[in-house]
């Protein structure tokens, strides 16, 4: 069962029909391990850099409430505030993340846009093969980035449908991760795999191309 619906139904739980709930928790990309400076050579001065730091392309994380479109957020979130909400981090200059849910009708979208900053590429790429082994069941997300997975599964709880869809690109020392889910109050359904799954792929798209342009400003 795929983790994360508590956290993000919670604000909806009193709206729900009695009783319903998920149990499991917030459903994001692996975190990632500590890396340690490897060990110096006779050749490499002490206050020589080491040269997975001098080559990192990314080393501030962007705004992530600012990453996706407004139009996007209006489309994938009806009746949420465009203006998202920033969840607090241990490391805002590496790691930051916003969410968008809203309550539209008997209607539930949540989505979450998070960045990722590794200590060099290879650490990225160790990371998101990690991610793309523990979320197994997914496909390959084409022409963004360096490589991005996406898998989308359903969650039933007392009858009542949840689709989850993450999206995950790597690009460069950056992981980029996308979470998308729905519900529907009223029918008990969850909208179909390819609203989750474009929804989520749009979003990452418009999230690297900002981390993009970060770069080159």
């Amino acid at each position: 069962m795929p983790v994360a619906l508590t956290a993000r139904l919670s604000p909806v739980i009193v709206l729900a029909a009695a009783g319903w709930a998920l149990s499991s928790g917030p459903f994001a990309a692996t975190p990632a391990s500590e890396h340690k400076d490897a060990p110096k050579t006779g050749t490499q001065s002490a206050s020589a850099p080491a040269t997975s730091a001098a080559s990192k392309a990314y080393t501030a994380a962007p705004a992530p409430c600012t990453s996706v479109a407004k139009k996007t957020i209006t489309s994938l979130v009806p009746g949420a505030k465009t203006a998202g909400r920033e969840i607090p981090s241990t490391n805002s200059k590496l790691r930051r993340t916003c969410s968008w849910n809203a309550l539209k009708g008997y209607d539930y979208r949540w989505l979450d846009v998070s960045y990722e900053l590794m200590e060099s590429d290879e650490a990225a790429e160790t990371s998101y093969k990690e991610t793309v082994t523990e979320k197994s069941g997914g496909g390959e997300v084409p022409d963004v980035g360096d490589s991005g997975y996406s898998v989308v599964n359903l969650v039933t709880e007392d009858k009542q449908q949840t689709r989850e869809g993450v999206v995950v690109i790597r690009a460069s020392n950056a992981l980029v991760t996308i979470t998308y889910n729905g519900s529907d109050f009223e029918s008990k359904k969850a909208p179909s795999t390819d609203e989750i799954n474009k929804g989520a792929i749009k979003a990452a798209k418009e999230a690297v191309a900002t981390l993009e342009d970060g770069q080159n400003n």
